[in-house]
């Protein structure tokens, strides 16, 4: 079951879920509305390889904004920090941000359990499109999770993504055994 604003705000004011800087007007009827912050990244190497650690070049959105090139993929964040405790958290874009041709993940829409942080963006593009700094970007949608947890995502030791930032983070796949 994906969860109302009413149960949002009641899971906010227990604890369960935070969200930082939280603002009413951006929670929807079953979504929260995220920004995109003002930190942007690029993979140093056009070729990437899954086994080595991928460098980027982490660079700030100006004022006037930046133009988006189709064939980059392009690592954002959400101004937003997050914390999910007892549901599990889907990113999706928003129909705005669709309709202008921006993807903002290729596969990384669902966050775990005890996910906190940022989230950092896997946007691409269908044609050039500036972007801004604190524009709307995406939305949360929260889904009640069925049975106990086990153990939350903040409390594994091998979780690649638990430091928190407010940059964009590369992929990390390059940790994996394979």
């Amino acid at each position: 079951m994906i969860l109302s604003d009413k149960r949002i705000l009641e899971e906010i004011e227990k604890g369960s879920i935070i969200i930082e800087p939280f603002k009413r007007e951006c929670l929807g009827t079953n979504s929260y509305d995220v920004h995109l912050g003002k930190y942007l990244a690029t993979y140093r190497n056009r070729v990437l390889d899954a086994k080595v650690h991928n460098e980027i070049d982490q660079f700030e959105i100006t004022k006037e904004g930046f133009l988006l090139q189709p064939g980059t993929l392009y690592l954002g964040v959400t101004v937003e920090y997050t914390e999910t405790h007892k549901h599990v958290p889907f990113l999706e874009g928003k129909s705005s941000t669709g309709r202008l041709g921006i993807d903002i993940h290729a596969t990384a829409g669902k966050g775990d359990v005890g996910f906190c942080n940022t989230w950092t963006l896997e946007i691409s593009v269908a044609q050039p499109v500036r972007i801004y700094a604190g524009m709307p970007i995406g939305q949360l949608i929260y889904f009640a999770v069925e049975g106990d947890i086990e153990t939350l995502y903040n409390t594994k030791g091998n979780a690649k993504y638990n430091n928190p930032t407010t940059r964009p983070v590369e992929s990390m796949m390059w940790k994996n055994k394979f």
